[in-house]
């Protein structure tokens, strides 16, 4: 074996793995447009959490927000909203579990894990009949109290709820959602 053999080797075989080497690159170069569009688009991810101000919601009444595509019920509740949610018998209800993504694990749908403060005046919920996906009608239905206040009612299958999102009766299987949320100061509530 003469020496310009040898060095015909060590070329044929630089060929080989620069030739392999570029086309790492081209179909790593290739692939990665495909992988990169499945990730969120920015607007997406801007959405993802959002801040909310509560100051102007009087007790008894309610601001829906769109969040992620769906409604999101943030209630102010009066003293006899949080009193009639807090008689229920959890033992009795259809979804007898808070629904809760604040909490973990699957607790006791108690008006205590499903409020969103300890006094219980602040109820945040998304607002989808966990049914077939209606927006329900807040203050209607079943469990409205005497002043006129409270409860949910989805009038397209006949689903109640009451001053809690609880499902009390009708075809709903579960109790409205309780998304992750929180309050970041005195009037603003953060979603996500």
């Amino acid at each position: 074996m003469s020496h310009a053999e040898d060095h015909e080797g060590t070329r044929r075989d630089f060929i080989y793995y620069a030739t392999a080497g570029a086309g790492v690159v081209a179909v790593g170069a290739a692939v990665w447009p495909l992988v990169n569009q499945m990730n969120p688009s920015a607007d997406v991810q801007a959405l993802s959490s959002i801040r909310v101000d509560v100051s102007g919601i009087e007790q008894g009444s309610q601001l829906t927000v769109k969040w992620l595509g769906k409604p999101v019920f943030i209630r102010r509740r009066t003293e006899a909203e949080i009193e009639a949610a807090r008689e229920a018998d959890v033992s009795s209800l259809p979804d007898p579990i808070a629904r809760n993504e604040n909490l973990q694990g699957e607790v006791p749908a108690s008006d205590e894990n499903r409020a969103l403060d300890e006094t219980g005046e602040w109820l945040v919920q998304i607002g989808v009949c966990t049914h077939l996906g209606c927006v329900p009608l807040s203050n209607a239905g079943d469990y409205v109290l005497d002043s006129g206040v409270g409860g949910w009612f989805c009038p397209c299958h006949g689903s109640h709820y009451d001053t809690a999102g609880r499902i009390r009766k009708g075809p709903a299987p579960t109790n409205l959602p309780v998304p992750i949320a929180e309050f970041v100061d005195e009037t603003t509530v953060k979603l996500g």
